[in-house]
């Protein structure tokens, strides 16, 4: 008869635990690199249509590993009131239950959120190419970001009797709520002045803002932004680059109360932090540069338009040149640090 020593055993269940916990946190959906194709069929007239509580019930198609279609129901809601008025294809969030998506690539994501381009234009599927590099990039700088997924869709937009197909680029983005599960945190959703937020992620996220030239958030009312409670620090979580000046989508227009012209003018909009902070972020993103620029030049034979593709690294680039001279970070961060 075989005796188990206690020491070893216990030492197993803890070695089993610690695995099956780890392979909890993996969210398959977003662990490929892979451009994952789907189909969806709803009317966009319907989508604009609901609120906050109110969802459509259309079917998800994927398509599997093997090249199989697999489907299973969703229900979906336009969300962002301005892109909800201003764009011909609305943002969406999707509701999957826990039943429906089992033995799923979904498996695990009760919420997602699904960008699509705004409006049907030349350049819609780069617009959206760009702000899914956006996301990409801030995953080089923190920790704390939101795991996105870029997708191909085939949509058949149902009107009356009619239908019309589309052949979209987009992406998924994984809920707050498991960004913050997977930090072993909580989402934090009371105001609180950004100076009472951690002091390095705040600035990494302001640094961030300014590379990419939007203007467009508030992390004091988490607009475009949500908050993160982890170990008993508060951290900002950006999202909705579309106003950015790396996106430069033709619907979006210069904050004039900023003093910039143009959408693609950089402002910094972070408040004042003890310089040693911002001098140590400044080098860990000159650090990055390499790592960020060849992120950008991995999606170039992604773009439908190589102009577009050129003006995205350029401007990217163009961040480095600004941050790697002493006077330029003194002038354009230091000194523009907000102090209220």
């Amino acid at each position: 008869m075989q005796v188990i020593k206690p020491f070893l055993f216990v030492s197993a269940m803890i070695l089993s635990f610690s695995l099956t916990y780890a392979q909890t946190k993996i969210n398959k959906l977003f662990s490929s690199k892979e451009k994952l194709s789907l189909k969806l069929t709803f009317s966009n007239k319907d989508v604009k249509k609901t609120n906050d509580s109110t969802y459509i019930d259309t079917d998800l198609f994927y398509k599997s590993e093997t090249g199989d279609w697999i489907d299973f129901p969703v229900g979906l809601r336009a969300r962002g009131n301005f892109r909800r008025n201003t764009c011909y294809f609305p943002p969406i969030k999707m509701k999957i239950s826990k039943s429906d998506s089992k033995e799923t690539l979904f498996q695990g994501n009760k919420k997602l959120k699904l960008v699509l381009p705004c409006k049907i234009e030349k350049d819609l599927n780069d617009n959206i190419l760009k702000e899914f590099i956006a996301y990409k990039l801030y995953g080089h700088i923190s920790p704390y970001h939101f795991k996105t997924r870029l997708v191909d869709i085939q949509f058949r937009e149902v009107k009356r009797k009619k239908h019309k197909d589309y052949q979209l680029t987009g992406f998924l983005i994984e809920d707050d709520k498991k960004v913050a599960k997977f930090h072993e945190g909580k989402v934090f959703e009371r105001f609180i002045h950004p100076l009472a937020m951690d002091a390095e992620t705040s600035v990494q996220n302001a640094l961030f803002q300014y590379m990419i030239g939007n203007t467009d958030f508030s992390v004091a009312y988490q607009h475009n932004g949500k908050l993160l409670y982890v170990n008993k620090k508060i951290l900002p979580l950006p999202y909705d680059f579309d106003m950015s000046g790396l996106v430069n989508a033709s619907y979006s227009v210069a904050n004039e109360t900023l003093g910039i012209e143009r959408v693609t003018d950089r402002v910094y909009r972070g408040f004042k932090r003890d310089e040693a902070v911002l001098q140590k972020i400044r080098e860990q993103f000159l650090s990055k540069k390499t790592e960020i620029l060849e992120t950008v030049k991995s999606f170039e034979n992604e773009f439908d338009n190589p102009k577009e593709y050129a003006e995205a690294f350029s401007y990217i680039n163009s961040f480095f040149t600004i941050i790697e001279s002493d006077a330029n970070f003194k002038s354009k961060i230091i000194m523009k640090a907000r102090t209220k």
